[in-house]
């Protein structure tokens, strides 16, 4: 009888050491930024009227399709441009400017250029991550000679870095991408 008792209070015992285990602190989870508007200015170097490129999506994955305007841009051959990209929550009243967010998760985040057919280089400026890698909200863009085509720009969650700034090589997510038309004269 006394060896049934002691097994059974090591039983239990056993049940309850098991049934508690370390309590840690759960992992933060990041959700994901949502951004509905993604304006690019591009400011000629030595000043000029400024290229404004917009994508808005107000319904998100919803039926209607972004909306993105200019339809065409048009750029000054022979001519740098100081870009800065800002991405929006327009879902809320006021708009959240996610660029904040996306600045001060710079080491999982890098925007990426893309031309096809224009005669156009893209260099990345500051502000970069804490590794020095790029983030892209500022850049130069150097108008060649005339031509035309699309340029996009991505913004990539964790994407691999250092990194050869093409957007395919790249990994990770996107948060947002947009192509625009432009012509360069």
């Amino acid at each position: 009888m006394k060896s049934i008792k002691l097994l059974a209070f090591l039983f239990i015992s056993s049940l309850v050491f098991t049934g508690c285990s370390d309590d840690k602190t759960p992992e933060e989870v990041n959700e994901e930024e949502v951004i509905t508007t993604m304006t690019i200015t591009l400011t000629p170097d030595g000043g000029g009227t400024a290229i404004v490129l917009k994508t808005q999506d107000l319904d998100g994955n919803g039926p209607n399709s972004p909306v993105i305007t200019p339809s065409n841009a048009t750029l000054a051959a022979n001519t740098t441009y100081n870009g800065s990209i800002v991405v929006l929550n327009e879902t809320e009243n006021p708009a959240e400017d996610i660029t904040k967010e996306v600045e001060e998760e710079a080491n999982e985040h890098q925007f990426f250029y893309t031309a096809v057919g224009p005669n156009v280089a893209f260099n990345y400026k500051t502000p970069n991550d804490s590794n020095n890698n790029p983030l892209g909200i500022n850049f130069s863009l150097v108008a060649g000679e005339a031509s035309s085509g699309t340029i996009t720009f991505t913004l990539k969650h964790e994407p691999t870095k250092p990194n050869n700034g093409l957007v395919e090589q790249a990994g990770g997510e996107t948060d947002i991408e947009a192509t625009f038309n432009v012509t360069i004269q």
